[in-house]
């Protein structure tokens, strides 16, 4: 399940601190306590030929690589963009844990007092890690559905052994 993007940049107010800084891992950010994954890549590869509002993207970078199915006409991306994918356990950004029953149901609508994961990024999707493979050696690699729309993740087995969770949030900017 995908969801549109919640703001604008354009309309914030400028008392409103809606930092666009990558978490990284091991931050003394208190988001990074919900954080399974986050990592930037390069948009390599770009293919429409299946269906007409659906791209699979994908991306290289060192020892990562993705591929990913991505709603075009919500989130435009071409080849040469760069984006921050991250994979988050809730949208909780103290990593508090979500009702096990909530989770299984999809998006829950947020209250608009409550801070979200989801505020500070473009693209979000909820969906569900659905097979691991351990690759040659210490590679792994990492498949996962968001209501259709797939992605596929290798890489070491060190950066994605914390995404062994059943139901996971996309969440993608430029």
């Amino acid at each position: 399940m995908c969801l549109l993007p919640f703001f604008s940049t354009t309309n914030l107010s400028p008392h409103q601190n809606l930092s666009r800084t990558p978490l990284i891992s091991g931050s003394t950010n208190t988001m990074s306590e919900s954080i399974l994954f986050d990592s930037t890549f390069p948009i390599t590869g770009f293919d429409q030929n299946k269906y007409d509002r659906v791209a699979r993207i994908s991306g290289e970078r060192e020892d990562l690589k993705f591929s990913l199915d991505i709603h075009v006409e919500l989130y435009p991306v071409a080849i040469g963009e760069t984006v921050q994918l991250s994979l988050a356990s809730t949208l909780s950004p103290d990593g508090a844990k979500e009702d096990p029953a909530e989770s299984k149901t999809g998006w829950k609508e947020n209250k608009a007092a409550e801070p979200s994961l989801a505020d500070t990024y473009d693209y979000v999707c909820h969906g569900k890690v659905y097979r691991f493979e351990e690759g040659n050696g210490e590679f792994i690699k990492v498949y996962a559905s968001f209501g259709g729309l797939l992605l596929f993740l290798e890489g070491p087995h060190k950066k994605l052994s914390s995404m062994r969770h059943e139901y996971v949030y996309l969440l993608m900017k430029k």
